[in-house]
């Protein structure tokens, strides 16, 4: 029987669903011990930080992981970071294979003028800010104007949009960070917009999420219908796959649905490319300008024509980038690799997983399909077992490890904390509360 030691870098969908694979892939020839290293002491990655609180029902994949770490072969090292704490080199030369699932934490940057301007964002940086990221808690977002403006055709973007465009009351039974909870209730934020460059049968939305539009009890949602019509002129006669349909379905559905008259609106417009942020005299947001853009023979073509929209906020939700990693070369925002197997790095037994492979596409079922086939990468590769020093013996008696015990601890303070709101949880937004609460007798 070969015991392989397998070393599985960030502790979100990604690295959960890696383990998983693992597990399935161990027999009576092979098994694995797999350690689940994650540099908050609070695991779970996109599911906690980055889907939006009033989805809950995306979060029940939770309940996956969780039957994941109680496996005698995983454990979880919580409070490791690559890099300070460990190197890549040392997992190299201890595990028989080392899996990155580090995600895709960085914001694309639009590349326009005006976009360092006070008020102007990433998503990267709102998202997990809304949803109690430690690295984000402290995070400034000027919600005192009345217009935002949301940059993006994907999922990020409407979650951004329809979190700023609801009525927060809304959101008083979810798992949102306090901070967050109480800023948008203070918000004076009526009109948010959401522009995509391209017409909406390019749209990267899934339908689920245009559904939930007409559902928000608040507020208005517009979507030109004249655009949705011309953009079915567009694709009739070819044959368009069933989402592209859904969602031009969906967004028809929206346009004809009769407006309340509330004051909040949430507004979606095609075929602009955003040309330059606008401030005033303090360096604060004023408005952003956009270049209008036409559609020919499937072909984005810009025009002499200016749209201006003046908003004191702007999110840019336009894509994502992996963070670097001594030894893990970067191309394109991801780590080199070949269908999982990472290139162009001395190491031989790196591989990786998730946005951190693909860059930041599908939902998160998705990560459990790509995880499942780079597994079969490692195993098909995998010689005889190494000998080498496990994540404890590396770091040495000082270093505080959270393990799925100490983990368990603070998930259950969280709850408790929820209980007598209604909420699911309310989330512990410190490092050092999160740890306080670990190691509590």
């Amino acid at each position: 029987m070969n015991k392989y030691r397998i070393a599985v870098v960030g502790a979100g969908p990604a690295g959960y669903f890696t383990a998983q694979a693992l597990i399935n892939s161990a027999d009576e020839s092979r098994q694995f011990q797999i350690d689940l290293i994650e540099r908050l002491p609070i695991p779970g990655g996109l599911v906690r930080w980055g889907v939006a609180p009033d989805h809950p029902k995306i979060k029940t994949v939770g309940k996956v992981f969780e039957k994941v770490a109680a496996d005698p072969s995983v454990k979880l090292w919580g409070n490791v970071n690559l890099g300070t704490d460990l190197t890549l080199e040392q997992l190299e030369d201890n595990y028989d294979a080392v899996v990155l699932a580090t995600g895709a934490p960085i914001g694309r940057k639009l590349g326009i003028p005006g976009e360092d301007l006070r008020g102007s964002h990433s998503a990267a940086e709102f998202v997990p800010w809304y949803n109690g990221h430690p690295d984000f808690k402290d995070a400034n977002f000027d919600l005192n104007g009345e217009v935002a403006v949301v940059i993006g055709a994907g999922n990020v973007a409407m979650d951004c949009a329809r979190i700023l465009a609801l009525d927060p009351h809304e959101l008083d039974t979810t798992d949102i960070a306090d901070h967050a909870l109480a800023k948008f209730h203070a918000s004076h934020i009526r009109n948010t917009y959401i522009v995509a460059r391209r017409g909406p049968e390019h749209v990267a939305f899934t339908a689920a999420e245009l559904r939930d539009l007409p559902k928000l009890e608040h507020t208005d949602v517009h979507v030109d219908e004249d655009a949705i019509n011309q953009a079915l002129a567009r694709v009739h006669g070819e044959e368009i796959d069933k989402d592209l349909k859904n969602n031009l379905e969906a967004l028809l559905a929206i346009s004809e649905k009769p407006k309340v008259g509330h004051t909040r609106h949430l507004e979606m417009m095609f075929s602009l490319a955003p040309k330059e942020i606008h401030g005033d005299e303090s360096g604060k947001v004023n408005g952003i300008s956009f270049t209008v853009n036409r559609i020919e023979n499937g072909e984005l073509i810009a025009t002499d024509e200016t749209v201006t929209l003046g908003c004191s906020l702007v999110i840019s939700a336009i894509g994502y980038e992996s963070a670097g990693i001594e030894g893990a070369p970067l191309v394109r925002g991801k780590f080199e690799n070949i269908d999982g197997r990472v290139v162009g790095s001395r190491f031989n037994n790196l591989y990786t997983v998730g946005w951190a492979k693909r860059g930041p596409s599908g939902v998160i079922g998705t990560n459990k399909s790509d995880a499942t086939e780079v597994v079969k990468l490692i195993v098909e590769d995998l010689a005889s077992p190494r000998a080498g020093k496990s994540v404890g013996e590396l770091l040495g008696t000082d270093h505080l490890i959270i393990d799925q015990s100490k983990w368990e601890k603070i998930n259950s303070a969280e709850v408790a904390a929820g209980e007598p709101l209604g909420r699911p949880r309310v989330k512990i937004t410190s490092i050092d509360e999160a740890i306080s609460v670990a190691i509590s007798e």
